[in-house]
């Protein structure tokens, strides 16, 4: 019984010692083939992962480049848009210069007309006889300021114009600094102690005396214009800016 317990033991042991490596053996040979599964594995999910990463840029792709193009286009909107701006600019700028020469044009063609006009009448004009010339003169001199800046008085100081107003197309035509003439050969009459001279059909009076440093005979000499500056008439000489004599408008 002993003897058979010892084989048992004998054999079992025999058994193990074969199964055991044969176990390891077979482990071994698993994990070498789970090994290629495994590296497959991980090259399908690289794959699938850089098949997912184009995809991804292939979306973005088309849609930056649909940015762009928007942007590229609303560039070109505004750059046209600019462009007509500046056009539209330019041409108003050139329809004022067109405007303003013309406006030129027609003034110096007027007070050249009104020159001729007025020379014309001044040869038709009968000449004055010395005494008048001496008295014309006599009567001017007179009217001469001592200081000007106190001796005169504007119309608003004076109470308002309440005299004849000049109808506007009339004054438009022949009246404001557009239309300058000289008082020279033009007839000449003393009214209460003031000189007035006619212009136009219109009887000019000078209320105001005129400056002390005005020349002596600024009269013959010097360009005048009547203008209407809000509270009444004034005569303005082209030689002397920024004085304003007073004046009464006649029929």
């Amino acid at each position: 019984m002993k003897k058979f317990v010892a084989i048992s033991s004998t054999v079992m042991s025999l058994m193990l010692g074969i199964a055991i490596p044969a176990y390891a053996h077979q482990e071994q040979k698993r994990d070498r083939q789970d090994q290629p599964d495994q590296q497959r594995q991980n090259q399908d999910r690289q794959t699938r992962d850089q098949q997912q990463q184009h995809q991804d840029q292939g979306r973005q792709q088309p849609a930056q480049q649909q940015q762009d193009q928007n942007r590229q286009q609303e560039q070109r909107i505004q750059r046209m848009q600019d462009q007509d701006r500046q056009q539209q600019q330019g041409q108003q700028q050139q329809q004022r210069q067109d405007e303003g020469r013309q406006q030129d044009q027609r003034a110096r063609q007027q007070d050249r007309q009104d020159r001729q006009q007025q020379e014309s009448r001044q040869q038709q004009r009968p000449q004055y006889s010395q005494d008048h010339r001496r008295a014309q003169e006599n009567t001017w001199q007179d009217h001469r300021a001592r200081n000007w800046q106190s001796d005169h008085r504007s119309w608003q100081q004076r109470g308002g114009y309440s005299g004849y107003r000049i109808p506007d197309d009339r004054y438009r035509g022949y009246f404001g600094p557009e239309h300058s003439f000289r008082i020279s050969g033009l007839p000449f009459a003393v009214y209460g102690g003031y000189p007035r001279f006619q212009y136009r059909g219109y009887w000019i009076t000078l209320l105001d005396p005129w400056p002390e440093y005005w020349s002596n005979n600024w009269y013959d000499n010097d360009d005048v214009y009547v203008n209407y500056e809000g509270d009444g008439y004034y005569m303005h000489n082209r030689r002397y800016p920024g004085v304003a004599i007073a004046i009464n408008i006649n029929m």
